[in-house]
């Protein structure tokens, strides 16, 4: 069966790509404004670059029209913080999906507790497995629709101690939560990937 997509609503846009683009990261994104802390997962998000280290969030509007507040936030303070998510986040991760009033906190409601690494950035949701704290390098204008792809760089990266099961080489081991259409999922057992003849 053939999708024409300009033919399609967004809505089935969303669901033809949702379903087929999977497993997809999840990153559980920070940001404050005037001591307001927003805490909101995308699953819109992937790494662009290690060099320079830049990531690229999908970022869309609320019901409204207007900005969804962290787009609105980075907009203003050009930082933000991405957690990632482990399965042990999974419950609170997605309460943080609900839209609230721009004035509470996701933190405060869903009872979510934060902790400060740097000053300049908003802070990181606490126990998570890695978290990175970034900086806004640019929106990408996609010619139409509603949402909005932003350009961040990696300035720091925080992986929790127990995670880092081998320093030497840098082995970094947790287990992540990925969005498959409306449903998560758990990665499961890795595979090495077979030798090339």
């Amino acid at each position: 069966m053939i999708f024409n997509l300009d033919d399609n609503k967004i809505n089935d846009k969303y669901k033809l790509m949702a379903q087929t683009i999977i497993p997809r990261p999840i990153a559980w994104v920070v940001t404050e404004d005037e001591g307001v802390i927003n805490i909101a997962p995308f699953s819109y998000f992937i790494g662009l670059s290690s060099d320079p280290a830049s990531v690229l969030i999908s970022a869309g509007h609320k019901a409204d029209g207007t900005p969804k507040d962290t787009l609105a936030n980075i907009r203003k303070t050009k930082k933000c913080t991405i957690c990632m998510v482990d399965e042990d986040n999974l419950e609170k991760m997605h309460f943080t999906s609900k839209e609230i009033d721009k004035d509470l906190s996701e933190a405060d409601i869903f009872n979510i507790q934060t902790e400060s690494i740097f000053d300049e950035y908003p802070p990181m949701i606490k126990d998570v497995p890695a978290a990175y704290f970034c900086e806004f390098n640019q929106e990408i204008d996609l010619g139409g629709g509603s949402t909005i792809p932003v350009v961040l760089n990696v300035k720091q990266i925080y992986v929790k101690d127990e995670n880092i099961t081998d320093k030497e080489r840098m082995t970094i081991e947790f287990n992540p939560v990925a969005r498959i259409g409306k449903s998560y999922a758990f990665l499961g057992d890795e595979i090495a990937p077979p030798k090339i003849p």
